[in-house]
């Protein structure tokens, strides 16, 4: 089968299992996904909600969220891990909102990515679905299934996000990557999987896959 093939097939796999596909974080604006997006660095999606609601009835906007100390936000986000970091990050990105860019969250990867504790692919993630921009977010995850699937060398992040981007429709970007990881957490894993039940690798894994 050519990979253009595979690719489609995939794609429609993708989409008969998840035809909707709701963003796992919970926010209300692209400032609330933004600090979101940083919490959920090395932390589940599900414990990203679970606190930040705590955080949000405190400060949902950064003009609220500097009215807090730094040591305030590390002890609401502890549970989320690495919170002296996270914790100087927010604070600092929301400081540089206010000042650079009139309290709004701004809508250029290159404006993105110079705000503390926001790497590229938090940025890919508030482009495609706060400002609505193509681009295709590759976590860990995503980086994994595209090697498992033979669609990427596996060498690093970077090199799956361009190779993710030349084989696949752009105007699909935004509601692949979680598709893809949708399809991970429930067919996918990384530990006990098993490519034989599985409804892409069955088909599309490596052969040198493991179970």
């Amino acid at each position: 089968m050519l990979k253009a093939d595979k690719v489609r097939h995939i794609i429609a796999i993708l989409e008969d299992l998840y035809p909707e596909t709701p963003i796992p974080l919970d926010h209300k604006d692209p400032y609330t996904l933004l600090v979101a997006v940083v919490l959920s660095a090395q932390c589940t999606d599900e414990r990203v909600n679970q606190i930040t609601p705590l955080l949000f009835a405190r400060a949902d906007n950064p003009y609220d969220m500097v009215k807090l100390s730094v040591e305030e936000i590390k002890d609401i986000i502890r549970p989320c891990g690495l919170s002296p970091m996270k914790s100087k990050g927010i604070y600092g990105l929301s400081e540089i909102i206010i000042n650079k860019h009139n309290g709004e969250v701004p809508s250029t990867f290159e404006e993105l990515e110079a705000l503390p504790a926001v790497g590229h692919k938090t940025a890919s993630v508030v482009m495609s679905q706060a400002i609505g921009y193509p681009a295709f977010p590759v976590d860990t995850h995503i980086h994994r299934l595209a090697y498992r699937w033979g669609l990427s060398t596996g060498k690093s992040v970077e090199q799956t996000e361009k190779d993710l981007k030349r084989l696949t429709p752009k105007d699909l970007w935004n509601k692949l990557h979680l598709q893809i990881i949708f399809f991970g957490r429930e067919y996918c894993p990384a530990r006990g999987h098993n490519p034989e039940t599985c409804p892409i690798c069955s088909i599309h894994g490596r052969k040198n896959m493991k179970r």
